[in-house]
């Protein structure tokens, strides 16, 4: 016999403590510059993959904030997180969004802009 309370109910999976993604590298090296051209690009095209505006704007100020805050605006915009560092949340109606590491932290190969 499990335990009713044993379960992670889907409001528990909403609440799951973010991080920061594990290290990763680019196909190749790739520039500040290049980097960010990436991410707009990104960000512009977001939407068109489905889900709502205001949870890919959400998530949008979440790639960029500082972890602590970035927490409290996945909780306040009632995102389920599947994937702590973000790369794989849904909405609450069920709507998947993938982000890309890109987004979410620089290579390890990352050029640094002079």
């Amino acid at each position: 016999m499990g335990c009713v309370s044993s379960k992670r109910s889907k409001e528990d999976e909403g609440k799951k403590k973010i991080r920061k993604p594990k290290p990763w590298k680019h196909s190749g090296p790739i520039t500040e510059a290049q980097l960010t051209q990436m991410r707009e690009e990104f960000w512009d095209t977001a939407p068109h993959y489905g889900g709502r505006r205001e949870i890919w704007d959400a998530l949008k100020a979440a790639a960029e904030a500082e972890l602590s805050f970035a927490q409290t605006i996945i909780d306040s915009a009632g995102v389920i997180v599947q994937s702590n560092d973000l790369t794989v949340c849904y909405d609450e109606r069920g709507a998947k969004y993938e982000l890309p590491k890109y987004v979410l932290s620089a290579p390890v190969n990352l050029i640094l802009d002079n």
